[in-house]
């Protein structure tokens, strides 16, 4: 008899088996695919992966010359980048495995099936435990007429390719849609972005949006904002029609990807038990579905889909298993994109606030010190602060380590401080961090170097 049984091996599974080990339960983890979940197989780590080749790619051929470093030809070997990202993958799939083994959590390698709230199946092996945890993490989004189209690319099929495309239509703006798109542009794929919302990055600022997508006209990018796909055919190559604001266009590509968001992964007999939610499981602020000593973590819940809301919604359910009481908190959950350049945000969204109420200000990247040193000069940090008290309820950051430095922004959301009690804060010089200073003495009066 187990304390606990958690299905899913991803960024909220492993960490919430990991966790409840440590709290003294007995634990078991099942996982039908790969330790890591989609982040570490199929997301976030070969990701970033890629996109470090690129951004070092890119630096060479915009930087090298200006710096007088002399780099001729440069070119790059994709078997190469591959094996880079396979091995990115690996070192962290393995490592997610260690953890486990080094805090006893018995790693069950199958399909789970639940069979009562205390009881799940793995093959022939029926387990007992006094709670199961649903960490079935989420899927790709497919809808018609793409799920019809032979060769349609999701994120999960991204990875698998064995050379790079010459060209690609990539449905969808948002966060994975932007990320494979810089990566692509930069190492040399026609890349072009058809967005149905405003703007690209829909759930950022519009002007945040804009910087990204200034930068990704810059690599070649074509970006059609406000546009859609009213038809796609197969022959050698997709042809697509798409609808944009000024004309209906005909394009020609060796490959379309869609990247329209996820949905979360409920499988019939999670729904057999009970538990409520049709686009994710209902919980509620202790993790806990309508199904006695049934829990729900991560983007099976379909609120907050990112890993690191994952892993603080593992500790949670970890320590109300084991008799703690702890409520989920997402009020301060960062957002970070790994575009050229970076974006990052945390809390209010300008496009969400009554102006009236909240101050907005604003500190250029090119005033930094520090990004003039790096040869970088688009981008800012924007700051949402309230009128009357002074709390910071927003931060935005847009531009290069704009993923790293919103943790200061995190901080100041989280903890309800004031952008006074920021700026009061010695900021290392000359680093990228003084951008969040300087936006922060704007909030109080004045900034200093603006």
């Amino acid at each position: 008899m187990y304390d606990a049984i958690v299905i899913g091996a991803g960024p909220g599974g492993y960490v919430c088996a990991i966790k409840s080990a440590q709290l003294g339960l007995k634990v078991a983890v099942v996982e039908k695919e790969h330790a890591g979940g989609t982040c570490t197989n199929k997301g976030c780590i070969p990701t970033k992966a890629l996109l470090s080749v690129s951004h070092l790619f890119h630096e060479l051929k915009t930087k090298a010359k200006k710096f007088g470093i002399n780099v001729e030809n440069v070119s790059y070997d994709f078997s190469m980048i591959k094996k880079h990202m396979e091995r990115s993958v690996m070192t962290s799939r393995k490592g997610v495995e260690y953890l486990l083994k080094k805090n006893k959590v018995d790693y069950i390698k199958g399909e789970a099936i639940v069979v009562s709230p205390n009881k799940v199946k793995v093959g022939d092996t029926l387990l007992e435990a006094r709670n199961i945890v649903i960490a079935t993490g989420s899927v790709p989004t497919v809808f018609h007429p793409f799920d019809d189209i032979p060769g349609i690319w999701t994120s999960d099929d991204f990875f698998k390719m064995e050379k790079l495309p010459e060209s690609i239509l990539i449905v969808g703006g948002g966060v994975v849609g932007v990320e494979l798109a810089t990566f692509l542009s930069i190492m040399g794929t026609d890349v072009h972005i058809v967005e149905i919302m405003d703007h690209i990055l829909p759930a950022e600022d519009p002007d945040v949006a804009e910087v990204v997508r200034r930068s990704l006209n810059k690599l070649g990018v074509n970006v059609f904002e406000s546009s859609r796909v009213v038809s796609i055919d197969k022959e050698e190559r997709h042809m697509v029609t798409i609808d944009t604001p000024k004309e209906r266009l005909d394009l020609v590509v060796e490959k379309v990807l869609l990247a329209v968001g996820r949905r979360p992964l409920i499988g019939d007999d999670v729904r057999a038990l009970g538990v409520r939610g049709e686009k994710g499981i209902l919980t509620d602020e202790y993790l806990r579905t309508d199904v006695e000593n049934v829990y729900a973590i991560g983007d099976v819940r379909g609120k907050v889909m990112l890993a690191h809301a994952a892993f603080h919604e593992g500790i949670v359910a970890a320590k109300n298993m084991a008799g703690k009481e702890v409520k989920v908190d997402l009020s301060a959950v960062p957002s970070v994109i790994f575009s050229y350049p970076e974006v990052a945000s945390v809390g209010l969204k300008e496009k969400n606030v009554n102006t009236d109420e909240v101050k907005i200000s604003k500190f250029p990247i090119l005033a930094s010190g520090r990004a003039n040193t790096m040869g970088e000069r688009e981008g800012f940090v924007k700051v949402i602060s309230d009128k009357k008290t002074g709390t910071v309820l927003g931060v935005n950051v847009v531009g290069p380590m704009a993923t790293e430095m919103i943790m200061e922004g995190v901080v100041a959301v989280k903890k309800g401080l004031t952008a006074e009690e920021m700026a009061s804060l010695i900021h290392p010089h000359p680093t990228l961090s003084e951008t969040l200073l300087g936006a922060f003495e704007e909030a109080e009066g004045k900034a200093i170097h603006l």
